[in-house]
């Protein structure tokens, strides 16, 4: 008496079940899709952050001047309008055209 071998599924696609033909299909595609969204956010990425634009600076010979004595800390740009907070606890508001101060805040 022998017994009944195994259908061999890898060399013989008629005997493979559906619900395996159907599952290795589906992640093949599952697969095929997450690559896709992959380069998809990389090609974004890369497109988003070589585009950066650059905030306008004055239009003078390169720099901003600061008072005699002041030390930049931090740089913020608005419209119109450059924010300086400097070492001595000062923030100084520049016009970002001219570079000329416009106002002097002390912080207590």
């Amino acid at each position: 008496m022998t017994l009944p071998s195994e259908p061999d599924f890898q060399n013989d696609p008629e005997t493979e079940p559906q619900n395996l033909r159907f599952l290795r299909r589906l992640v093949t595609t599952l697969t095929v899709i997450m690559v896709g969204g992959l380069l998809a956010v990389v090609a974004l990425l890369v497109i988003r952050l070589s585009d950066a634009p650059t905030p306008a600076l004055p239009q003078m010979p390169g720099q901003i001047t600061l008072p005699e004595g002041e030390v930049a800390r931090a740089v913020t740009f608005g419209p119109g309008w450059i924010a300086v907070v400097t070492t001595s606890d000062k923030i100084l508001i520049l016009d970002a055209k001219t570079g000329d101060l416009r106002q002097d805040i002390t912080i207590k």
